[in-house]
């Protein structure tokens, strides 16, 4: 039975890709940062008959991702596909973005990507895999008030070409995600600033579909990038 790793999945669109997979009979390996939510997630989804690991790892803590990523992979399941699904925004004027925001957001969107796939794909290499990064059309755009959101986007999209073109010769691929607008509670959260129409996004579970779908591409062959758009446009 395949197995999944996704990080951010308590919530969002993590939520519902850990629903999708456990529906389609993969085993999982969960990360969030609330250890409640794990818990319950997993009684939820092992009920189905998978599998379920789950470990609580705060993200933005650099110190704490490979012991906790270390912890999780002991626990008897080896991913064969990596979902690096945890994200956060900050909107306001670039230049006058507080540097400790700053960090944060690179720390949470990029390097803790960087730290995961560093823990998780050798543990991939014998038996190949697929890495799937979450990224957004801003990494192609230039939104005023998302200038860090964008900059951050951009660099996954560069890291993930990067990491595929590296890692090909151990059969690891390596791929994105590109998302417009998802009705997540992104745009609730404190450090975003926007009042824009959340019925027109899309739900949560047509991207946990296309994640799905990425996921069982076969080995032979890889969809470098898959973007997701709603289909009133760009917001």
């Amino acid at each position: 039975m395949p197995s999944v790793l996704i990080t951010g999945a308590s919530r969002g669109i993590g939520h519902a890709a850990a629903k999708a997979f456990a529906e389609a009979g993969w085993d999982l390996l969960l990360v969030s940062r609330s250890e409640a939510a794990l818990q319950s997630l997993q009684s939820e989804l092992s009920a189905g008959g998978v599998r379920v690991a789950y470990q609580a790892i705060d993200l933005t803590d650099s110190a704490a991702i490979a012991p906790g990523i270390n912890d999780l992979l002991n626990q008897g399941l080896r991913p064969s596909v990596l979902i690096n699904n945890a994200g956060a925004a900050w909107t306001g004027d670039l230049l006058g973005m507080p540097l400790e925001r700053w960090d944060w957001l690179i720390q949470l969107n990029l390097t803790s990507v960087f730290q995961v796939c560093s823990a998780v794909v050798p543990a991939m290499r014998p038996a190949g895999g697929l890495v799937i990064n979450v990224s957004s059309h801003a990494a192609r755009n230039a939104f005023p008030g998302w200038g860090a959101y964008c900059t951050v986007k951009a660099a996954l999209a560069s890291f993930t070409r990067c990491l595929g073109e590296e890692e090909r010769a151990h059969g690891i691929r390596a791929c994105t995600l590109t998302l417009g607008a998802v009705d997540t509670s992104l745009w609730d959260s404190p450090t975003v600033d926007s009042d824009f129409d959340r019925r027109a996004m899309l739900p949560v579970n047509q991207a946990a579909a296309a994640l799905l779908h990425l996921a069982q591409q076969p080995a032979t062959q890889v969809v470098e990038d898959l973007t997701l758009m709603p289909a009133t446009g760009a917001f």
